[in-house]
């Protein structure tokens, strides 16, 4: 596979990367996905400069993560949501990063914010399971797999990652 094809099978992956790295857009992105959806709202709720929101919003609308529709017919007021496409990645990852921010806040004092799974009405906390065995996955439980045509490494893998065998004597 060439260098062309490697870059433009990452591309979609190395732009929402992008978007969520910029200052503002993983805490709008998060803002939405709790219900902030309002251009308002959301100026209040991150303390965000009006300028700066309506730049983001814009952005994150051309990259297909939000979508937007007026709400109001006599002003231009919009609110916000996430796409189908963006709650993909978007919900397991703000679902993720709010869990571990609220296991390792500092004080006791960080605000929960529940989730409810929608197929079954219950409080849940997801985490990241097997499709084989569907046991909870740990970090220090995962690792590549060897790319095709590679032999596996000799040990058979390690208890944490990057310990796949034995490091040759050379490298």
């Amino acid at each position: 596979m060439s260098d062309q094809a490697s870059r433009v099978t990452f591309q979609h992956g190395q732009e929402f990367l992008a978007a969520i790295s910029e200052r503002w857009n993983y805490q709008i992105l998060r803002e939405v996905f709790f219900g902030v959806g309002r251009f308002g709202e959301l100026k209040r709720a991150l303390g965000i400069s009006p300028n700066i929101l309506t730049a983001r919003l814009n952005s994150l609308t051309e990259l297909g993560l939000l979508t937007k529709r007026a709400y109001r017919s006599d002003k231009p007021w919009y609110e916000y949501a996430l796409t189908d496409s963006a709650r993909e990645l978007v919900v397991p990852a703000v679902a993720a990063v709010t869990r571990w921010a609220e296991t390792h806040a500092a004080g006791t004092d960080a605000a929960r914010h529940p989730l409810v799974h929608t197929t079954c009405g219950n409080p849940t906390d997801p985490y990241l399971a097997c499709s084989s065995c569907h046991q909870p996955i740990e970090a220090s439980a995962l690792r590549p797999a060897p790319a095709a045509g590679e032999a596996p490494a000799a040990g058979g893998g390690g208890d944490r990652l990057g310990e796949s065998g034995p490091v040759p004597a050379d490298g």
